[in-house]
């Protein structure tokens, strides 16, 4: 049997005041795995990834990324491993505004001090199997809403990241154009072979998923949730 590549573990999270979020949490996740988390809004849905993606830490329980436990490694170690091997869609894009699009996409590679041809190329490439080919000069006030989201994605699978995070990634879209790029999420993550954690309100969203869970403030339910 596989091994997880990333494990929950009765994680547990309050919000300032004292208000548990959550509590006893369990998940697992296997190699090129694609799970979606859904759950009424305020639940935590966001909050898990942050936790997830070491920005956060849990009042108590493990994440254990490629076996390492995140509570283990300093700032520095969590800063390196999500920008070697976790990959983040926004719900609000964070495309940056003073960047043309190859130059956003490409920006995990830079951080990771690659060649900055090598970096430029695989940007470029990436702008093109996300059918923005022809776009890579123009900046992102020039995009519309869907297209954005295509340059979100395309950023977060450049550097063909392990594990890939992704936070209601056509809340702001349009059910069209929704249905355009969680069609091109799905495939790609799936061609690159990464685990991806999907949280979402949409139905339409979560279907693209191997599985579903509901989080609730008794943790995970439904569909194998641990």
């Amino acid at each position: 049997m596989t091994s997880p590549l990333l494990s929950i573990t009765s994680l547990s999270k309050s919000v300032p005041g004292g208000r548990v979020l959550f509590r006893g949490l369990d998940l697992a996740l296997a190699p090129g795995e694609f799970v979606a988390v859904t759950g009424e809004s305020g639940v935590g849905k966001s909050t898990l990834l942050n936790l997830v993606a070491g920005l956060d830490l849990p009042d108590s329980g493990t994440v254990t990324f490629d076996g390492v436990a995140l509570g283990d490694l300093g700032e520095d170690g969590r800063t390196r491993l999500r920008r070697d091997r976790i990959g983040f869609v926004f719900q609000a894009f964070h495309v940056l505004p003073h960047l043309s699009l190859a130059q956003n996409v490409s920006l995990p590679l830079m951080l990771q001090r690659r060649p900055a041809r090598e970096a430029a190329d695989q940007g470029r490439r990436m702008l093109d199997l996300v059918g923005l080919g022809d776009r890579g000069d123009d900046y992102p006030n020039q995009l519309s809403g869907g297209e954005l989201q295509r340059v979100a994605i395309a950023r977060a699978l450049v550097h063909r990241p392990a594990l890939i995070l992704a936070d209601e990634p056509t809340g702001n879209l349009d059910a069209e154009t929704a249905a355009r790029v969680l069609d091109l999420f799905a495939a790609h993550v799936r061609e690159a072979g990464a685990a991806t954690l999907l949280v979402t309100h949409s139905k339409v969203a979560a279907a693209c998923a191997d599985r579903t869970v509901k989080l609730t403030p008794a943790g995970l339910v439904g569909n194998d949730a641990g």
